[in-house]
């Protein structure tokens, strides 16, 4: 019997792999019995910030990350596909339906049991186990770790974006568009003028923040791939103008002729507010880029001033929780096995990595080389050339100033034989090569992948 603490992305994947090896595995989760900061069900793969997987074309780093997952048969990104929702070139999910799947999946398994309670300790030294408690590893627990690893944990603020009703939205200010026209036209989007858009971010500065629990206010260090919309605000007048609400490759057509350059100029949008679909029906739309740790009351008073926004129905406010993670480089190696105790694994964000595919790219190594620990089998490591592979690589390896949490990108694999100054070009050449290496890795079964390998445009890339 293997453990696997935690049912999240990475500890639902680890425990399928490893059920998919044969050998049984106990899934000790504590929701509901004990309900973290950010959750709000006690489903297995609970999405608790955006609903999104990030892009789905597989030169791009994320798209890459998905596409090795789904090679090597992920329970959790075949799930995700099976349950997409419109979101231009990226994979987002229905998320209800999306954790109801996994959870379904969990608990019809013969090999699996899900066991609902609190695990206050790590297991006894000799079982093998999956430690995949994410950034929210219950106080007990991550004391325990602490003790075991005689290391403090490092720590930072994530935050999650608000949710609205479409319902509530203004269409007459609003208009349906994707970036650059990319696919279908998948998120609705708020166009502001410079006075909107100065009066709102003064909104944002002057609105108060909730109180930051667990921690020293001067303690919170945030993480600068999800950075909260007023923290953006804070940074610069234009800071959000080059972030989430900029401008360009957005138009509607209701302003005139885009190819006529005195429309153009007379026309053009000063920042855009996009929301991305949450669910399959289109009635609940998320806010994009809009993490924060404002109060309540705050966020719907500012958030209103958002042309199209100002009759809006909140379904789920922003919230900001503490994001917990290991000194990955003095502790892990590229197996994710715990040096001291090869017998212990650790997968997902409490590993320093970022991002949901990042997540369950690490649920599968782990859960793969608990099965094989289980059958007498030496663990692997997964090709530096890969992108899950690197990102493993990176986390063992990286240096331990300053660790911080890393997502998927193409900065952390080995150079090309050859140098390709094209962007386009290069990134295709990475693509090519991750998924030649990883086919040695692949799952008899994995299904070919429904999710397009197509390269994207060099305006796609400048926005990466």
């Amino acid at each position: 019997m293997v453990w696997v603490i935690g049912a999240g992305l990475a500890g639902t994947e680890a425990a399928w792999q490893i059920a998919r090896a044969g050998v049984p595995v106990r899934v000790v989760e504590m929701r509901p019995v004990r309900r973290s900061p950010a959750h709000h069900s006690a489903e297995c793969g609970e999405l608790v910030c955006s609903n999104s997987f990030g892009a789905l074309s597989a030169d791009r780093a994320a798209g890459l990350l998905q596409h090795e997952l789904r090679q090597l048969g992920s329970l959790v990104i075949g799930t995700a596909d099976a349950h997409a929702v419109p979101a231009g070139g990226a994979l987002a999910v229905d998320r209800g339906r999306f954790s109801g799947a996994l959870t379904a999946a969990l608990e019809a398994h013969p090999l699996i049991t899900l066991e609902r309670s609190e695990q206050l300790l790590l297991p006894p030294e000799g079982e093998i186990a999956v430690l995949a408690t994410g950034p929210l590893t219950s106080d007990p627990l991550a004391q325990d770790l602490l003790r075991f690893t005689g290391r403090a944990s490092c720590h930072f603020f994530d935050a999650a974006s608000p949710i609205v009703e479409g319902d509530g939205i203004d269409m007459d200010v609003a208009f349906r568009a994707s970036r650059y026209d990319k696919g279908d036209a998948d998120y609705i989007n708020c166009p502001m003028n410079r006075e909107q858009y100065l009066a709102f971010r003064e909104a944002l500065l002057s609105a108060e923040q909730a109180e930051l629990k667990d921690f020293e206010q001067d303690s919170a260090t945030f993480f600068e791939g999800c950075l909260p919309i007023e923290e953006l605000a804070r940074r610069g007048e234009d800071t959000m103008r080059y972030g989430p609400l900029k401008p360009i490759g957005l138009w509607d057509p209701r302003w005139g002729d885009l190819y006529d350059a005195d429309v153009r100029r007379a026309r053009r949008a000063y920042a855009v507010v996009q929301l991305r679909q949450e669910d399959r029906d289109g009635q609940l739309w998320n806010l994009v880029g809009f993490q924060t740790n404002l109060k309540w009351g705050e966020q719907k008073r500012v958030l209103r001033l958002i042309p199209g926004l100002e009759n809006a129905s909140f379904v789920r406010f922003g919230v900001m929780h503490r994001n917990t993670f290991l000194e990955a480089p003095q502790l892990l190696d590229a197996t994710l096995q715990f040096r001291q105790r090869p017998a212990l694994l650790a997968a997902g964000q409490i590993t320093g990595t970022e991002g949901y595919a990042a997540a369950v790219a690490g649920g599968w190594l782990a859960g793969t080389n608990a099965a094989r620990l289980a059958l007498g089998q030496q663990p692997i490591c997964l090709p530096a050339t890969t992108m899950a592979g690197a990102l493993t690589h990176f986390i063992a390896t990286a240096p331990s100033e300053r660790f911080q949490p890393m997502p998927p990108n193409f900065g952390l694999m080995p150079e090309l034989p050859e140098r390709i100054r094209d962007k386009r070009r290069r990134y295709g050449a990475y693509r090519d090569r991750a998924l030649a290496d990883l086919a040695p890795f692949a799952a008899p079964s994995a299904a070919p992948s429904a999710a397009p390998l197509a390269a994207t445009t060099g305006a796609d890339l400048a926005l990466a």
